[in-house]
């Protein structure tokens, strides 16, 4: 159920660090064993994830690694101002995952589709 009045924080934060937003967040999962964890991230850090400021709307991109016992779990989060620059960058059919010949190679698993989000409040 989505809030009718969005509750102010300014008592706890302040204004600074506080934005209320209408982007778009989609997020993916992929996995990688053990031994290709690394070459894994340099890809997503140098080839990857830099190529996509080049789309119209795109507004940054977290990238989070959880190291298991067996596999080793990304996840990526890329925020972007309407579902127009989401089409814009994964195409109309926006929600299949965008895999790179060399990324699919490294990932022992990984989500075939993307979630999408209406990001309703970022704080930094």
């Amino acid at each position: 159920m989505r809030c009718a009045e969005k509750t102010p924080l300014v008592d706890a934060l302040g204004e600074h660090g506080r934005e209320e937003t209408n982007m778009i967040s989609r997020l993916w999962h992929g996995w990688t064993t053990r031994d290709n964890a690394d070459a894994y991230e340099g890809l997503l850090r140098s080839e990857i994830l830099p190529g996509i400021h080049r789309v119209a709307g795109f507004k940054g991109a977290l990238l989070l690694r959880r190291d298991g016992k067996d596999e080793v779990e990304f996840v990526t989060l890329t925020m972007f101002d309407s579902m127009e620059a989401v089409k814009e960058f994964a195409g109309e059919d926006y929600e299949v995952a965008l895999i790179l010949p060399g990324a699919r190679k490294l990932l022992a698993r990984f989500d075939a589709r993307s979630a999408h989000y209406e990001t309703v409040l970022r704080i930094e």
